[in-house]
């Protein structure tokens, strides 16, 4: 639209926007178990619930540029389980959060070695249903070292592990992750493998794994993939996040796939599977998952105060209406 358009009546309706997809899945509810929020807005966490979405993973990641101390984990992990948590709520969308160290920062090992020290302090905090996301990145001997310790806390507190797949050299990663995993004892059952696409799915499915697929723009899958994939593969094992981190990403690729998948073909029970059901049953072996916690049955209070601070600003009113053009 230029610049010296006029915004009409039509402009502004509701249904500008209330996209059609919307209409397609009206009434589903959705479980993204994979979505890093600290890089989203309020705006986002507006739109999910607006979509269906009732309960999100938040996996502690790599924020963008190497952290230089340990007190900035332990600040970043204590986010994950405080400050984030609440946000969420504040929405009614329930926050749970997997805590790890990422294989990225796994390199540095004098940083490392003091991470690992801390990890054990968040294992064990309500909210928290696994340890990740863990795994290779270029795939070096210290990444290893950290994801056999990591896998060993797992085992050791009967947690589910989320694995990171590598952006390199996919396949090799991947089944290297699970012959750790398999090697060290680990029952397959209790292993989320992350970023699959059309290389790794067959032998993670086979061997028993959860496949986690990401629909994530130009890098990872798109939805029509992953419709296809549902179609050839079916539905056991199988779940769909979208990742969307401070990158190029949509915090509503679960709700835009499920419609994607109705809209060709797939079956309401099956896209309820892959975008809900499979991740609760997948999470909840931690134990911190119960799905009654997703009704929302009591009106949300958004003036409520985590630590003294609150999403509200400055005398600002909940919930504006962002179908108007006017901002007060």
């Amino acid at each position: 639209m230029c610049c010296s358009a006029q915004l009409t009546e039509k402009d502004l309706a509701p249904q500008a926007m209330n996209p059609a997809y919307l209409d397609a899945i009206k009434g589903m509810r959705f479980f993204d178990p994979h979505i890093h929020m600290t890089s989203r807005t309020t705006d986002d966490y507006q739109a999910m619930a607006d979509a269906g979405v009732v309960a999100i993973i938040e996996p502690a990641f790599w924020l963008g540029q190497p952290r230089t101390g340990v007190d900035t984990f332990r600040d970043y992990y204590s986010s994950l389980v405080g400050w984030e948590r609440f946000r969420s709520s504040q929405f009614g969308i329930k926050h749970y959060c997997t805590i790890g160290l990422n294989s990225k920062e796994a390199n540095n090992e004098k940083l490392s070695e003091q991470v690992m020290e801390i990890l054990p302090l968040f294992l064990y905090k309500e909210g928290v249903v696994g340890i990740g996301e863990i795994g290779f990145d270029d795939q070096t001997a210290l990444e290893e070292k950290y994801y056999r310790a990591q896998l060993q806390l797992a085992m050791d507190g009967g947690l589910p592990v989320q694995v990171h797949t590598p952006h390199r050299d996919k396949k090799q990663g991947t089944q290297r992750s699970m012959d750790i995993a398999i090697e060290m004892g680990l029952d397959p059952y209790m292993v989320i493998v992350d970023h699959n696409n059309e290389e790794t799915v067959k032998e993670v499915l086979d061997r028993g794994f959860w496949a986690a697929f990401t629909i994530y723009p130009f890098t990872k899958m798109g939805n029509e993939r992953m419709v296809e994939i549902v179609k050839q593969y079916g539905t056991a094992r199988i779940m769909v996040n979208s990742a969307a981190d401070w990158g190029i990403s949509d915090p509503l690729a679960v709700p835009k796939t499920a419609a994607l998948m109705l809209e060709r073909g797939i079956s309401k029970a099956d896209v309820e599977q892959v975008t809900y059901r499979n991740a609760i049953t997948a999470f909840a072996q931690s134990g911190q998952i119960n799905e009654a916690d997703f009704e929302r049955t009591q009106d949300i209070d958004q003036s409520l105060k985590y630590n003294g601070s609150t999403i509200l600003r400055g005398g600002q009113q909940p919930a504006p209406d962002k179908r108007s053009t006017i901002i007060r």
